[in-house]
């Protein structure tokens, strides 16, 4: 890595606010400020659930103004990473059409369906290496597909990517999270022409591919004016999929490892070479999604920290760290549900709803939030150990230890809940992986830098991280997931 120490601007968009973060990064130096946070809150109008995607881009401006204070106008590039499968549309002129569609969005329902009447669901998942999920890409295209907006579109980039063009006037689709629209051969890398022409998919409409470290435009002089930025200042591709960002700076010392990328989900499984295309492990719904430097994430989607967020939500008062307290002080394991279960992937009524999945399983109902909280975090953990196991069997991988990174790495509960159910040590940190792993690869589009080890080792030296040992009896854990799949 360069001897010189560098600022660049990671923006990180995720599904309840963005933030802008700059990231010093040296020899031995890698620092993370955060310039702006701003709320991303999607806005339900007469035809469905919207993204505000022009709020959005107001924070990513407010957020780069404010970063060019912090180093006296001056950054030496911007990456933008965001969530998945979520697209705009341009016209010809390339002005949008209409805002975003949000993946909680009804519109996907009993569409995938209709997809496997022409490529059945094997066959599908042989090509692409996606699991199931309701809002793929893929599914909202077919979903979209009689659309006035579909018709008139010539120009479909995915949300990191729109940013992207509004700074800079140049169109690209950034590989990690194209591979998330179910249209992508994850052995060869590149679009599923075949696929795309079974479905019907224009893939005209995709701008061309690029790699995380390619260039990505340079910041337009209307936005150099607005945010105060002294030019040229390159963007740069990133690993646009949060959770490539977030895989990319887990800090693993060369071990066998395991990762839990937690937030909104919890995105659970392993780092490999080459994707796994077996039935068992479709069966086992699991993902293959592309990483950094021609890795493979291979991974199970969990629903993760939604679930206590919308209780929170739901609930008004109660703050965060009390009902940690009072979830510590809950009986372990009293009742679990199935953290995967797409019953709880719509928003509204969360403790209804988890109280009534305890009800249908035979397993007492939680009778206050402390209780439901306890419910979940177990869920939770209980989710995370099937998940790594079943990531070691079908990808015939062991691991030694599991990396816990993103938001979930602050909750002590949790990662130690996660440490008991896996019984495997747990490495908590960093937090800010998904920013951090944004600035890492910036870094090393702009000076000389080593591979993915020596980015870890950087993250090991320089990041603040916790480890939990696992205890307790496992048989608790194997137990309360036989509740789970237990005839009813």
């Amino acid at each position: 890595m360069s001897t010189v120490t560098r600022s660049y601007a990671a923006v990180d968009l995720g599904a309840s606010s963005g933030r802008v973060m700059v990231g010093r990064v040296g020899p031995d130096t890698l620092e993370l400020t955060e310039a702006h946070r701003f709320p991303n809150r999607p806005v339900r109008v007469p035809e469905g659930l919207r993204w505000d995607v022009l709020g959005l881009y107001a924070g990513v401006l407010d957020g780069l103004r404010a970063a060019g204070a912090l180093g006296a106008g001056r950054l030496d590039s911007v990456g933008i990473d965001g969530w998945a499968v979520d697209y705009g549309l341009l016209d010809a002129d390339g002005a949008l059409l209409g805002n975003p569609v949000h993946y909680r969005d009804a519109r996907t329902e009993g569409v995938a369906e209709k997809v496997w009447a022409t490529v059945p669901a094997p066959e599908l998942y042989a090509a692409t290496g996606l699991q199931y999920a309701p809002f793929n890409t893929l599914y909202q295209l077919a979903a979209a597909r009689d659309s006035a907006q579909l018709a008139q579109a010539r120009r479909l980039l995915l949300i990191p990517d729109l940013m992207s063009y509004w700074l800079t006037g140049v169109q690209g689709t950034e590989l990690t999270n194209a591979s998330t629209t179910q249209l992508i051969d994850p052995r060869t890398r590149t679009w599923s022409a075949d696929l795309a022409q079974r479905l019907g998919v224009d893939l005209e409409l995709f701008a061309p591919l690029r790699q995380p470290g390619d260039p990505a435009g340079l910041l337009r002089p209307e936005v150099l004016e607005e945010t105060g930025l002294v030019g040229p200042v390159p963007v740069t591709a990133v690993g646009s999929h949060d959770t490539a960002s977030a895989v990319a700076a887990v800090p693993a010392a060369g071990e066998r490892f395991a990762y839990i990328c937690t937030g909104t989900w919890s995105l659970a499984g392993l780092e490999l070479t080459a994707p796994v295309l077996t039935e068992d492990s479709r069966a086992a719904n699991f993902t293959n999604e592309l990483g950094l430097d021609g890795t493979v994430r291979y991974l199970r989607n969990i629903m993760g920290l939604w679930l206590l967020q919308e209780c929170v939500r739901a609930w008004g008062g109660p703050g965060l760290d009390g009902l940690l307290r009072e979830a510590a002080a809950a009986p372990a394991l009293r009742s679990v549900v199935d953290a995967g279960d797409a019953a709880f992937l719509a928003p509204g009524h969360m403790p209804e709803r988890i109280a009534e999945a305890c009800r249908a399983s035979g397993q007492p109902v939680p009778r206050n939030p402390g209780e439901t909280t306890r419910c979940i975090l177990d869920s939770l953990a209980l989710a995370h150990r099937r998940a790594v196991e079943d990531a070691q069997r079908l990808a015939d991988h062991p691991v030694d230890v599991v990396h816990v990174v993103g938001g979930g790495a602050r909750n002590a509960l949790l990662c130690q809940l996660t440490a008991d159910a896996c019984g495997l040590p747990v490495v908590a940190g960093p937090a800010e992986a998904a920013a951090l792993g944004n600035v890492l690869v910036q870094a090393r589009a702009h000076g000389p830098a080593g591979d993915r080890g020596a980015l870890r080792d950087l993250l090991v030296r320089t990041q603040p991280l916790t480890r939990y040992t696992p205890g307790g009896d496992p048989g608790r854990w194997r137990e309360a997931q036989a509740r789970l799949t237990a005839p009813r």
